[in-house]
């Protein structure tokens, strides 16, 4: 198959690329060394954000189906006293959806695999090993072995995706190296299956225990997990039977006999906080793990990979369609990069300030931790739903002094027909204004094929609008702040020409078969 892109790994991050690709008419090719969904659960946690990102990829059903939305965060001490506690509601929140989504990592792969089945845009190969990515004038070639039969193929594509992973080839194919943010720890993973109720309180159980650290959660109707961290003499072939483990969970499980308890899985990890120094080389890009590594502690490390796809897929659509100039891809790193880190460095502090400092640590978070969500600001802060805004670049236009909406994601909101707003704006460049545009403004605005949102007097969207002083703001496709006016001229002369004449979202819909291609499209790629 040729296809404007190759994408080598087909996790999360990688079918959600091909999945955001199609949908705005790009075909794409998946390599993936192994021929099915790996079994065994890894991620557990999506925010609100990223449920955004589901919706979009046209499996927001199938996902609630799976997951179950969590309470919020407890911190406890050794003995599993509450330091604290920070609320969720879990009817949703800015995002429109549960800001805290537990999940079992496979079912996810498993929904995402079958809305790339239906998807006559995205070709996924399984059995395939990439071994060399290597640029060539207008783009890259991928080679690739066959694992069945040992053949050797290549693929040139204009750009490639690398998706693949910690080890990733990509990466060290285009020379890009990990760098160290000093963070390592040990921990055991728990993963059990008991239809047994454990009386628990449905949020993270975060014990602040500077011997045993650990952190439980609820991952499923009968899933659960529990995280330990090692000492340095431990293992996890300490831990190879469920009656040691049932020693470590016993505290939570109360009269669950541990007859009662399947033991899914034991595992040790290795938690690092890793960031690739450069994520591009010319035609070739970085994303998911094979960009960033985080410490599980705020339960980002898949996010920020779906993150990633849905910074750049939008991106490459408007290059390939010659509606946007192909710099706009440097904007990718400029953005990202940095988000990355800042989340990073969260994890990082949130894991230290909840294992480290030895007995005087643990004096400190008893004396501290409860009188946290007394502090102005600090509980909205954990619960918010909101990550930090995108740094300037091309496609963000802050001030340097910060602050403003630039940057930062529009509120997906209830508006007036009933429908949020990403329901509405379906992937497109969006004006939301309080003002009535003029007749050329209207005409500006459908020709660029974006959407015109009224913020309403008294709604949620026109209170947050105005908040900064701002009457009119454009939004990207990805539902980022491009810049912000009080009038609506300058917007309208910043609002690129996108896509116009498809219906983002909709003619390249998982479900749907149809090209979805416009006059003048590039969706397609013949070398």
């Amino acid at each position: 198959m040729n296809a404007p892109v190759v994408i080598v790994g087909a996790g999360p991050t990688g079918l959600t690329a091909a999945l955001l690709l199609a949908r705005y008419g790009v075909q794409s090719l998946v390599l993936e060394r192994w021929e099915g969904v790996y079994p065994q659960p890894r991620a557990v946690h999506m925010d609100g954000e990223i449920r955004r990102i589901v919706a979009r990829l046209g499996i927001g059903d199938e996902f609630d189906a799976i997951s179950r939305p969590a309470l919020g965060l407890r911190l406890l001490d050794r003995d599993l006293r509450t330091l604290a506690e920070f609320q969720r509601d879990p009817a949703g929140g800015r995002n429109g959806h549960p800001d805290a989504n537990m999940f079992d990592q496979p079912e996810l792969e498993g929904i995402l695999r079958a809305a790339v089945r239906r998807q006559a845009r995205v070709t996924l190969r399984g059995d395939a090993e990439v071994t060399a990515v290597v640029q060539e004038a207008g783009g890259a070639r991928v080679d690739f072995t066959d694992r069945t039969s040992g053949a050797t193929e290549s693929v040139r594509a204009p750009y490639v995706l690398g998706c693949d992973g910690a080890n990733s080839v990509v990466r060290t194919a285009i020379g890009a190296r990990m760098r160290e943010l000093n963070f390592e720890q040990r921990w055991l993973v728990v993963d059990v299956d008991t239809t047994a109720e454990l009386g628990e309180w449905e949020g993270v159980h975060q014990v602040c225990d500077p011997v045993r650290a650990a952190t439980y959660m609820r991952i499923g109707k009968s899933r659960h997990r529990w995280e330990f961290r090692l000492d340095p003499g431990e293992a996890a072939a300490d831990y190879d039977d469920i009656s040691r483990v049932y020693r470590l969970i016993s505290p939570w499980t109360g009269d669950v006999a541990v007859e009662d308890i399947r033991l899914l899985r034991v595992a040790e990890y290795t938690f690092r906080a890793q960031l690739a120094d450069r994520w591009r080389a010319g035609r070739v890009f970085l994303l998911g793990d094979a960009a960033h590594l985080t410490p599980p502690f705020i339960g980002q490390g898949m996010g920020a990979g779906l993150r990633d796809a849905a910074n750049l897929t939008w991106k490459l659509a408007g290059v390939l369609a010659g509606d946007l100039p192909e710099r706009v891809l440097d904007s990718y790193e400029v953005e990202r990069k940095p988000h990355a880190r800042t989340m990073i460095r969260l994890a990082k502090l949130t894991g230290m300030a909840m294992t480290e400092g030895g007995e005087l640590g643990d004096l400190l978070r008893g004396r501290l931790a409860p009188h946290l969500g007394r502090l102005p600001g600090f509980h909205a802060l954990v619960t918010s739903g909101e990550t930090p805004p995108l740094r300037r670049s091309e496609l963000v236009m802050r001030s340097r002094l910060g602050g403003g909406r630039a940057g930062r994601l529009v509120p997906n909101v209830l508006l007036d027909e009933g429908r949020r707003y990403d329901d509405v704006v379906a992937g497109r460049y969006a004006i939301v204004t309080t003002i009535e545009p003029a007749a050329a403004e209207h005409t500006r605005i459908r020709e660029r094929g974006a959407v015109l949102v009224t913020a309403a007097p008294g709604s949620e969207l026109r209170r947050w609008l105005v908040r900064r002083g701002a009457r009119a703001a454009l939004v990207r496709p990805d539902g980022v702040v491009q810049c912000t006016a009080r009038d609506l001229p300058r917007l309208c002369a910043a609002m690129p020409r996108f896509l116009a004449g498809q219906e983002a979202g909709h003619a390249g819909s998982p479900d749907s078969g149809s090209p979805g291609r416009r006059p003048g499209g590039a969706v397609g790629w013949k070398p």
